[in-house]
């Protein structure tokens, strides 16, 4: 069965896209008017029990994103590719790694998570565990990570599109899949070039966190802050966002 994906770009610069949590392969912002066709070509897959894929049954884990980024690349015959991926995605993106790291030509973490377990205290991991049922609980983890900023109306968007294009149970089985996983000893030392774009406003993955856990896993790691953004990038700063990420693929 063919696995349902979005595509931006022609160009010879191959990327799969792997989103956050909250968010599908059609909410990425106003960063996707920003994005060079004609020198890239990104590929947006959404996960099983999201998006397009919302009626794709599954184990709703890591392990089987990996699965799939690999079928698709091959369904689309790309041999080799680099991985973008926004927070839970950016742990996606480490699992394809360690399953063909041979495929890989690059990575970039949005705000990503790391490749060790997401330690959460008491009241952070009710509050995680509990999004899945919650409006309230969801907005509360927006608000935190884009640091108190976001108005009213955009965090509703947020929030409406995430309850409408999930299943409840994917939503609660990725989390968790990707809070408990440790890919650490798995990932350490890989030699693949990794850019790490974090908005200086996220109150969870910020850059000091980055530094201490990206660039000690991967000594090709460059830890880029962006002005003005929190837990979204994408949406918050899309011409800096943009410019980042096409820089260092081009490089």
């Amino acid at each position: 069965m063919a696995i349902a994906h979005r595509r931006t770009g022609t160009g010879p610069v191959r990327v799969i896209v792997l989103h956050d949590w909250f968010g599908t392969s059609a909410n990425w912002g106003s960063a996707l008017d920003c994005l060079d066709p004609e020198g890239f070509s990104y590929v947006f897959l959404d996960y099983r029990g999201y998006g397009d894929r919302r009626d794709v049954a599954g184990r709703y884990s890591v392990p089987e994103i990996a699965e799939d980024v690999l079928a698709l690349a091959d369904e689309i015959g790309w041999d080799t590719f680099s991985l973008m991926g926004h927070s839970m995605g950016g742990k996606a993106m480490q699992q394809v790694l360690v399953r063909a790291p041979e495929r890989i030509e690059k990575l970039i973490g949005i705000n990503p998570v790391p490749a060790g377990p997401y330690e959460m205290d008491d009241a952070t991991h009710a509050l995680f565990h509990g999004a899945a049922g919650s409006a309230e609980n969801r907005r509360t983890i927006l608000d935190l990570v884009t640091g108190h900023r976001a108005s009213r109306h955009w965090l509703d968007r947020m929030i409406g599109h995430s309850l409408d294009v999930s299943r409840p149970e994917a939503f609660a089985a990725y989390l968790e899949s990707w809070q408990p996983l440790d890919l650490s000893a798995a990932v350490k030392g890989s030699t693949v070039p990794v850019l790490v774009l974090v908005g200086e406003y996220d109150l969870a993955l910020t850059p000091d966190v980055m530094r201490a856990t990206w660039q000690v896993a991967y000594p090709n790691c460059r830890v880029h802050p962006l002005p003005g953004a929190g837990h979204y990038p994408p949406h918050e700063t899309p011409v800096a966002f943009a410019a980042a990420v096409e820089a260092f693929l081009r490089g």
